[in-house]
């Protein structure tokens, strides 16, 4: 028996899910909330984080490399903000 049987636990949904209907949803509710803004403006007083972002593709073609560099402009202003510092976006 698994734990989807189990009395007090959901049943699965059926079908397969609709992945980009559900990230439309969540962009849509996001945009009209405005939760970005708010989340840096909620850390009003709070202690900057300054991030420099250099160009995209300073030296030639994209390649793997860049992704690498990607992940990192996007996952250290996140730990940041998730530590209490204000990290504006520009």
């Amino acid at each position: 028996m698994s734990d989807s049987t189990l009395p007090g636990y959901p049943k699965p949904p059926g079908g397969s899910p609709d992945f980009p209907a559900l990230e439309r949803e969540v962009l849509d509710y996001w945009a009209s909330d405005d939760t970005f803004r708010a989340s840096v403006a909620r850390r009003d007083g709070a202690p900057e984080y300054v991030f420099y972002d250099g160009p995209p593709f300073a030296n030639g073609l994209p390649h793997y490399g860049h992704l690498l560099t990607g992940y990192v402009k996007d996952i250290v202003p996140r730990y940041r903000t998730m530590r209490g510092y204000k990290v504006e976006r520009r």
